[in-house]
């Protein structure tokens, strides 16, 4: 049930055993309608390989992270498990355990099986398979330096209009447009004290909200959130072009970086 994502040379690992790691949790358990029917989307492959595993590989790369928790189907852990472990991934490093219904059940879930003594707990999505090593260095530097909640983020190309919904298909008036210059879209992984994520967590069980994010959770119950650069490299494989768009950036990695 365990796995190792990136080899660590001795020297490596002792002065991470010097540092404050964080563990990472990876809500792996959906099935990611919108890139169309079959496999659940975390298993989707990217250049012949599960987006999951290059999500998993992601965060390893990172000294900041000393544990990968992923929350799988309930009904999938040994597939995951066995994934894993074909694309080398042994050790002590990675942890697999069963999601939940929602994506916030999974990151709870998650969280339930983190060593107590971890304090920065950092939250990614499976379906950003190309996020760079800075950016979760970033994040897991800003918590550590006492943020207790950090997200990455990049500035938006294009002009937002807010709008009033209407039916499918219906024309819907445009009720204001917000200054471009201070929005920004959020990325992962989002990173948290690991109390201060528990918390709201627990709290989210006993009231009905309708966040989407962790951060999102945390601003609900009064916290406070700060942003960090993100990278356009960073974006999530939601439908079939952006997975198009995946593979041109990894070609370019490999071509380039030997990624």
């Amino acid at each position: 049930m365990f796995g190792r994502a990136i080899p660590i040379a001795t020297e490596e690992r002792n002065l991470n055993a010097t540092a404050q790691l964080a563990a990472a949790v990876v809500p792996a358990a959906g099935r990611g309608e919108r890139l169309g029917p079959g496999a659940p989307k975390a298993l989707r492959e990217l250049g012949g390989v599960p987006l999951l595993v290059h999500a998993v590989r992601a965060l390893a790369r990172s000294r900041a992270v000393g544990l990968v928790v992923v929350c799988a189907p309930p009904d999938g852990v040994a597939e995951v498990v066995g994934l894993l472990d074909s694309h080398g991934l042994e050790g002590d490093d990675v942890r697999v355990v069963a999601g939940g219904a929602t994506r916030q059940e999974s990151v709870r879930l998650g969280l339930a099986a983190i060593p107590a003594d971890i304090r920065v707990v950092l939250v990614h999505d499976a379906a950003r398979p190309l996020v760079p090593v800075e950016v979760v260095d970033a994040v897991a530097a800003a918590v550590r330096s006492g943020h207790p909640a950090v997200v990455p983020a990049v500035p938006l190309a294009d002009t937002v209009k807010r709008v009033e919904p209407q039916l499918a298909g219906a024309p819907e008036p445009v009720l204001d447009t917000p200054d471009r210059s201070t929005l920004r879209a959020v990325q992962t992984p989002q990173g948290f004290d690991r109390a201060a994520l528990h918390e709201v967590h627990l709290k989210a069980l006993t009231e009905e909200t309708s966040v989407t994010d962790d951060a999102g959770l945390i601003e609900h119950f009064g916290g406070r959130v700060v942003v960090v650069p993100g990278h356009e490299e960073a974006f999530k494989v939601t439908r079939p072009l952006d997975l198009v768009l995946a593979e041109a950036v990894l070609a370019r990695r490999r071509a380039t970086d030997g990624y």
